[in-house]
């Protein structure tokens, strides 16, 4: 219990130092947190490909991502704040045509450093501007399976003794490196807490698709994109100064 109490003692004096050293006009955060994200896609080349594959297209209303987050305002420059970020999601449909049963499984991600600018003319929150550095990836899984499977006729395939033609599986992936333009609002809630919404747009800068273990995949549509709209809300534990 002591320790504990030293320790808040010290995080209370390096925040009080901090904000002498910003000027108490300036917004100061410090947090870490869960915040869970939604993920809206442009998969339309895709979804004419699992369309004529027997599988549902994916939803233009996107699907769910999990997330997290954490920042911290820099003292040597008034409302800039500095951190990082990871969101991943995933959504998938199933289908059967010509008696297979066929899956489509696509997934993204976002993870880099977060830079924001908060504006001090607004009060009580903080309303940000900022960008992510960092990858995206997007990644499609394609399955198409026709009866049942025993452990012996897995191996078999494997080595070659067994032809079966009927069970493929398949992963695409891209990986890429992205500047994200963002817009966020945090909300304080006793010092100590702070709800964030807000989203962004993750531009995909260079293309490097794949095949299963790495196999390079070549003549891509020049269309496919792995750029996506993003949505974030979230909790926040911290200090929050607004």
């Amino acid at each position: 219990m002591k320790i504990k109490l030293f320790l808040f003692l010290i995080l209370l004096s390096v925040l009080s130092f901090t904000q002498e050293e910003m000027g108490w006009d300036a917004k100061f955060a410090i947090g870490i947190g869960y915040t869970p994200g939604w993920f809206i896609p442009d998969y339309n080349i895709i979804n004419e490909q699992v369309k004529a594959l027997g599988v549902d297209e994916f939803s233009s209303a996107g699907f769910f991502a999990t997330g997290y987050s954490g920042y911290v305002s820099l003292a040597v420059v008034k409302n800039i704040r500095i951190g990082g970020m990871h969101l991943n999601g995933s959504t998938s449909n199933k289908g059967y045509k010509n008696g297979f049963n066929k899956e489509a499984v696509y997934s993204a991600s976002l993870s880099g450093l977060t830079i924001e600018y908060s504006f001090p003319f607004i009060k009580q929150v903080a309303v940000s501007v900022g960008t992510i550095i960092g990858a995206g990836n997007t990644t499609l899984e394609l399955y198409q399976n026709k009866g049942e499977f025993d452990w012996n006729g897995i191996w078999n395939e494997l080595d070659g003794t067994k032809d079966n033609t009927n069970n493929i599986n398949r992963k695409l992936s891209n990986t890429f490196f992205t500047i994200s333009p963002t817009l966020n609002v945090d909300i304080p809630f006793y010092r100590f807490f702070a709800f964030r919404i807000g989203g962004g747009y993750m531009f995909e800068l260079g293309k490097n698709w794949e095949v299963d273990n790495g196999v390079k995949l070549n003549d891509i549509p020049s269309g496919l994109s792995g750029n996506a709209l993003f949505l974030q809300v979230g909790i926040y534990v911290g200090y929050f100064n607004y």
